[in-house]
């Protein structure tokens, strides 16, 4: 389906090259040069079929990278920023986190991530359609083919846009979370490892429906019936990760959740809270709420895949809401179930 060179070929070329000059230009000493980050060019280019293609890299601060990936399913130029390994001397994994811009905003994940020895790849512009796929263009979101960009069109350009090893995980936070999961289920084989943070893994119960439909309602804008049709559809159960669990097996798993209750962040000194009260206020209520019903969701996701002999790490606060603190956390703490995943 796709054109692509070898990570053999693109090592013993482009690569191979960058770090002979960099080996040079350091008197013999370990090589820190970044073919892809030194020429804002990919090591080699794939093309889908139906024509998804890397349509350029822009080179930022610190060596962070965008790349400009053209959705053939949705006819749109997607932004993709990457973190790029700290030794690129020879290939490495994928970890994608969704969404990429708002993580980045408001945790520590690149300065956490800048020692791994993996590409961070975050993309932008799924959150609000629960990056899947919908049946219908939507008024709100226009056309969504979400799902196939993740499985589809844009590991492909990545793992020879970058040179990876095509080992991949994928991780989120609320409702992207639970479209981290349901992506895993989509693609099996593509994903070895998945973290959801405060995620509702249930989306196809009237329950886990009407999580879905508020989510949208408050955020996303989108009418839910373009998604996956009306509430009696197929559509909803084939993309619940509850309900789908079974695929789960042979895949590493991190799920986290609070129970709602005020926690450590949850103060007005707090993350992005800045002293404010109407802030705090949104954060303990609101966020409670929502946290309360995540933790639901986790408790019930971890008995199903207890039942089916799933092993899965489990992270269950005593406390804490919906909000950022808590996920920076879930983050750190997931990384040993990740790297595992990596094999790193």
């Amino acid at each position: 389906m796709f054109r692509r060179i070898s990570h053999r070929q693109w090592w013993c070329g482009t690569a191979a090259a960058s770090l002979v000059l960099g080996v040079i230009a350091a008197g013999g000493g370990v090589a820190t040069a970044d073919p892809v980050v030194d020429s804002g060019q990919a090591l080699a280019t794939a093309v889908a079929e139906n024509g998804s293609k890397l349509d350029r890299i822009k080179v930022g601060k610190n060596g962070q990278l965008t790349l400009f990936v053209y959705s053939a399913s949705m006819q749109r130029v997607v932004q993709v920023p990457v973190q790029r390994p700290a030794d690129t001397s020879q290939p490495r994994p994928t970890l994608y986190i969704l969404d990429g811009g708002t993580r980045r905003a408001k945790t520590d994940i690149v300065e956490f991530m800048s020692d791994k020895n993996v590409n961070v790849v975050s993309p932008i512009g799924g959150e609000n359609a629960y990056w899947t796929d919908w049946k219908s263009p939507d008024p709100a979101l226009g056309v969504n083919k979400w799902k196939t960009f993740m499985t589809e069109e844009l590991p492909p350009i990545v793992d020879s846009a970058l040179g990876t090893t095509g080992v991949n995980a994928i991780a989120g936070m609320s409702r992207v979370g639970t479209a981290a999961l349901h992506l895993a289920i989509a693609a099996p084989g593509l994903f070895r490892g998945v973290a959801a943070y405060s995620g509702c893994a249930q989306t196809s119960d009237p329950l886990g429906q009407q999580f879905v439909k508020i989510s949208m309602d408050e955020y996303g804008k989108g009418n839910p019936e373009n998604m996956w049709g009306a509430s009696n559809d197929p559509a909803w159960a084939e993309n619940d990760p509850y309900v789908q669990a079974a695929a789960f097996r042979g895949v590493e798993l991190f799920i986290s959740s609070g129970n709602g209750l005020p926690g450590q962040y949850d103060t007005l000194d707090g993350p992005h809270v800045d002293g404010k009260v109407d802030v705090l206020a949104r954060q303990v209520v609101g966020g409670g709420i929502i946290e309360a019903a995540t933790n639901y969701c986790t408790h019930r996701f971890a008995d199903r895949l207890g039942e089916l002999g799933i092993p899965a790490t489990v992270s269950l606060r005593d406390s804490g809401t919906h909000s950022w603190g808590y996920w920076q956390d879930d983050l750190h703490d997931s990384w040993p179930v990740l790297a595992k995943a990596l094999e790193i």
